[in-house]
């Protein structure tokens, strides 16, 4: 028995047959060309192609795993077509006189080596989105057809690493988990097997060997555990594992219809995070009671210029119309940090995390936000819609918002346009600064919704992007959980509601904290609803409550 520790990155146990992926090698041809010009159409032919393709994998990508895997191929259609790549390779044919092939390998090395320098974690993820597109190209330019699994049964598919396009179009059914020797928990393969719900392990390095391949592996995702050859008393305690998840997800089931209620009494509202429209389905499947965060910037992201008043509309509209009378709270355009978009024009900054983002720029570019606003009142008047402005550490930011939106209801009025007028607005909770005057925003607004991974960012000056900082980035920290207290304290003695959305709302172990210091409303993904009506139906607050309250008071006594 051998056994090899990884990251474990989705979920599950998975066992059978070790097969390693077979990626088609296509030869590098490197020569001199003349006729630059015809060589230059060549790429461009080639770089229409991976486009298309790339659209069909986004639908694709869609369907079987929802819209935030789509996003993956739609982000490498930007890619393929981004114009200092680009450029790299004409100035490459038309002044070095390479082939095509060649100037677009030397040029996909040179990108993916600048990404692999910076320091910051995501950046570095971005190398990988290059070759695969780079590779793309290349396989489109010879004729070459995709590797992939040639094998019969189902397998533990093990690889250096999977670019999105392979993961996209592999047979699932024949894949019972993943293993790769490099990604991250932020890679694409930990995302897609996520979705899909795929035991996977990332970051096993050099300790998976070629001559293990067709020896029997059992993987189990939450641990990160790798067991080849493994004995009996092994495999029958993890497949006892594996039945017992399999037992809790039946389980799970038959809690749709069922209410969020704790033993004595005590409700919570569970609503769902969502990216586009196109996540209402997952909403519904999994029996969501509203959406409490709705990521509009998905609509920014996925154009080349400034998405207009009626385009937006239409998306906010589906989402309210298909939701038909449960909530759906709005947040607004949230970029910045680590979601650049090119044609807004921001500036480089040294510390984005601290900079331009978010209503930082709705408030200094105001007809972007107006924009907006004038969207999502429209599409008020189709359903029960709450706006949410994110990173706010001011109440000046809070007020000028209002009054932006007061100015827009009186267009809207005065152009006969009809809205709700039973809008609610509400504010994220995202830094120490909200924290702290949390008493007095909760004047302001409706409701308040935590962003816990960004709060836990700010509180712990912890790069929340960066996987190497490990235990230091902890969302438990009694500072924050204090803070938590603090904004439920404050919103409850205004007279608003306060919910959680992020990461945390679904993390189990803290259900019954978030339920002793009077947390209203919890936000997860959409798989986190069913898990987290259970653990609140478990729960029974007249015990629990007491202690954890009185842990509160000794641990983090005030001064």
């Amino acid at each position: 028995m051998i056994t090899i520790q990884g990251k474990g990155v989705s979920a599950g146990v998975g066992i059978g047959p070790l097969y390693f992926y077979q990626r088609a090698q296509a030869t590098l041809p490197r020569y001199t060309v003349e006729d630059t010009d015809a060589e230059w159409h060549r790429f461009k032919g080639a770089q229409t192609g991976a486009i298309e393709q790339l659209g069909e994998l986004a639908e694709k990508a869609r369907a079987e795993a929802g819209d935030d895997a789509a996003l993956l191929f739609e982000t490498h259609q930007m890619m393929a077509e981004d114009l200092d790549y680009e450029e790299a390779i004409e100035q490459r044919i038309t002044e070095q006189k390479m082939n095509a092939e060649a100037a677009i390998a030397d040029t996909a090395d040179q990108f993916a080596a600048m990404f692999e320098a910076m320091e910051d974690t995501y950046m570095q993820a971005r190398a990988a989105d290059v070759r695969d597109v780079s590779r793309r190209l290349l396989d489109i330019l010879s004729g070459t057809v995709a590797g992939g699994i040639a094998s019969d049964v189902p397998v533990v598919l093990a690889a250096d690493d999977l670019a999105p396009s392979e993961t996209i179009q592999m047979d699932k059914t024949k894949i019972l988990g993943f293993i790769t020797a490099g990604g991250s928990g932020s890679s694409h393969t930990a995302i897609l097997a996520r979705t899909l719900g795929i035991p996977a392990i990332v970051g096993v390095g050099a300790a998976l060997k070629a001559d293990y391949a067709g020896r029997e592996v059992i993987v189990d995702g939450s641990t990160g555990n790798i067991v080849i050859d493994p004995d009996d008393m092994t495999r029958d305690r993890l497949m006892k594992k594996r039945e017992e998840a399999l037992r809790l997800q039946r389980l799970l089931e038959t809690l749709k219809g069922q209410p969020n209620i704790t033993k004595d009494g005590k409700t919570v509202r569970v609503y769902c995070n969502i990216a586009s429209p196109e996540d209402v389905h997952a909403v519904q499947v999994n029996d969501g009671g509203g959406i409490g965060l709705f990521r509009s910037e998905f609509l920014y992201l996925n154009c080349d210029d400034f998405p207009g008043e009626d385009q937006q509309f239409e998306a906010y509209k589906q989402v309210l119309a298909d939701m038909e009378d449960k909530e759906v709270i709005i947040r607004t355009l949230d970029i910045g940090a680590d979601k650049k978009i090119g044609y807004f024009g921001l500036p480089q900054e040294e510390n984005p995390a601290l900079g331009m983002r978010a209503l930082r720029i709705c408030l200094t570019r105001p007809e972007i936000f107006r924009t907006q606003l004038r969207a999502l009142y429209r599409a008020s008047a189709l359903g029960k819609l709450g706006i949410m402005f994110p990173m706010v550490t001011s109440v000046w930011e809070v007020r000028e918002a209002k009054r932006i939106c007061e100015e827009v209801r009186r267009e809207l009025k005065a152009e006969g346009v009809p809205y709700s007028e039973d809008v609610k607005l509400g504010i994220m909770i995202e830094t120490p600064a909200a924290v702290m005057v949390s008493d007095r925003l909760a004047k302001e607004v409706d409701f308040f919704s935590v962003g816990t991974n960004d709060l836990t960012q700010y509180t712990l000056a912890c790069d929340r992007q960066n996987n190497d900082l490990g235990r230091f980035y902890d969302p438990h920290h009694p500072a924050v959980v204090r803070m938590l207290k603090l904004v439920a304290d404050n919103a409850h003695k205004n007279g608003i509601w306060v919910g959680i959305c992020g990461e945390l709302a679904a993390d189990l172990t803290m259900t019954e904290t978030f339920l002793a210091i009077g947390i209203d409303e919890l936000s997860v993904s959409p798989r986190a609803v069913l898990p987290l009506r259970n653990a609140v139906r478990m729960t029974d607050t007249r015990e629990t409550s007491p202690r954890i309250l009185a842990a509160l008071a000794d641990e983090y006594p005030a001064h």
